[in-house]
């Protein structure tokens, strides 16, 4: 809220166009931060291993210079980075919450491979916990499952090698 002045309603359905007024300016300040929210929610990934080779914190930026690496433009090295936002927030649907945070900056074809990468990447070890490996097939035909499956095998799968890691 500004330093002076705030909304004066006590429920929302009296609120007044001064106050959406005052609301909106401090959510137009609010949302110039939102870079440097996101820098430091990835941070908390620092450490968090859960019993990955590599912390979070390393995982994604291997995952984005992959990409970067690989000749893929901006928006999608940045969906790959911040592919595993989601993990400190959502342990069970962490793609869910990435791909929210995303959605208002990236392509629908961008947004539904952060959202999807979950389901892709269990092709690679969902059949050794007792699931299903080929769970993603379900999407089979959508137009972006090759792009899904590639993100996952080329960038997220192999961003978990400890040694590049260290580079990074």
């Amino acid at each position: 809220m500004t330093e002076d002045r705030v909304a004066t309603f006590s429920s929302i359905e009296h609120s007044t166009r001064e106050d959406w007024m005052l609301i909106g300016a401090d959510f137009m300040k609010y949302s110039r931060q939102l870079p440097q929210r996101v820098v430091a929610h990835l941070k908390l990934l620092d450490g968090d291993f859960g019993g990955f080779p590599v912390d979070r914190l390393h995982h994604s930026p291997l995952t984005a210079t992959l990409a970067m690496q690989d000749g893929c433009d901006d928006e999608y090295v940045a969906c790959a980075l911040l592919h595993d936002i989601g993990d400190t927030l959502g342990t069970f649907n962490h793609p869910d919450i990435a791909a929210a945070i995303l959605k208002p900056f990236v392509s629908e074809e961008n947004h539904w491979m952060v959202e999807k990468h979950g389901i892709f990447q269990g092709y690679y070890f969902f059949h050794h916990i007792g699931m299903d490996r080929n769970m993603r097939e379900q999407f089979r035909g959508h137009p972006h499952f090759a792009r899904t499956a590639h993100f996952c095998d080329k960038y997220d799968g192999p961003g978990f090698d400890a040694k590049a890691a260290d580079s990074v």
